[in-house]
């Protein structure tokens, strides 16, 4: 397994679990005299990314980029694929394909969380995952093109009321014509809606893609009370080999968490 730490370039995302959010060089920089192997980028939008830039600082620093996230794209735009308003969703669909583009550049996948959305009444839920559906199968033989999985992440229950946990998003990637979509298994979504975290790891395996390394505070793994030697044991037991990246608040601060997060990994998963 490797390690990845998260670096924000939204600025209003400033108060969310991201560790860097002092631009990519700042990012790199930190990254790298830390010892992490990869940063987890979360743009404003594919356009704000100056790929070259960010091309000489992975040379400089030796890092790869693990992820880009689009929630950019929800936070500042309130952009959704489940969105009733067939314009959103679409806006949402190619707000997308232009991250999965710019990801797929760099060899790494995008993730879709927040802007899965939410499914506004229970009798628009056949509906809205049969849209979500159509979606993702598009956006996933999208990123086929570029050799990388589309990642879906599963929210807790009071972010999203779409798939909130390993086993019911499993089952919904099954019945895709797509099998190029991984599950991102974030820790702190997990404390709240997996009985058993390392079970459901070892269940659903083969699907995940991607972990988001938190705590069960949302802060860096070991200032919280989640058991992250029996979820890191059921990653090794299933041979994940991806990242563990850390998508945590920056508390204390930016560089007690990282350090916390790299104490931890090499802890849990050695150096």
């Amino acid at each position: 397994m490797k390690s990845a730490i998260t670096v924000c370039l939204v600025p209003e995302a400033r108060s969310g679990p991201f560790v860097f959010h002092s631009g990519l060089e700042h990012g790199c920089e930190q990254a790298a005299r830390l010892g992490f192997d990869a940063i987890e980028i979360f743009p404003r939008a594919a356009a704000d990314v100056d790929s070259e830039q960010l091309r000489q600082l992975l040379d400089k620093y030796r890092l790869t980029v693990a992820a880009f996230g689009t929630g950019a794209g929800w936070l500042t735009q309130q952009l959704s694929l489940t969105a009733t308003d067939p314009a959103v969703a679409q806006r949402a669909v190619d707000f997308i394909r232009s991250i999965i583009e710019l990801a797929g550049t760099f060899n790494a996948p995008a993730i879709i969380g927040s802007m899965q959305g939410r499914i506004p009444s229970p009798e628009l839920r056949e509906s809205s995952i049969a849209q979500l559906a159509l979606a993702i199968d598009s956006l996933a033989a999208y990123a086929a093109n570029f050799g990388v999985p589309l990642l879906i992440e599963p929210l807790n229950r009071y972010e999203t009321n779409v798939f909130t946990d390993l086993q019911s998003t499993a089952a919904w990637l099954h019945s895709l014509s797509s099998k190029n979509v991984r599950i991102l298994a974030d820790m702190f979504h997990m404390n709240i809606e997996e009985a058993d975290m390392a079970q459901s790891i070892r269940e659903f395996g083969p699907l995940i893609g991607h972990v988001h390394f938190a705590d069960s505070n949302r802060r860096a793994i070991g200032l919280g009370h989640t058991d992250a030697s029996s979820v890191v044991n059921a990653l090794k037991e299933v041979g994940y080999n991806g990242y563990l990246s850390a998508e945590v608040f920056p508390l204390p601060t930016a560089e007690a968490a990282s350090e916390q997060t790299v104490r931890s990994f090499r802890s849990l998963v050695g150096s």
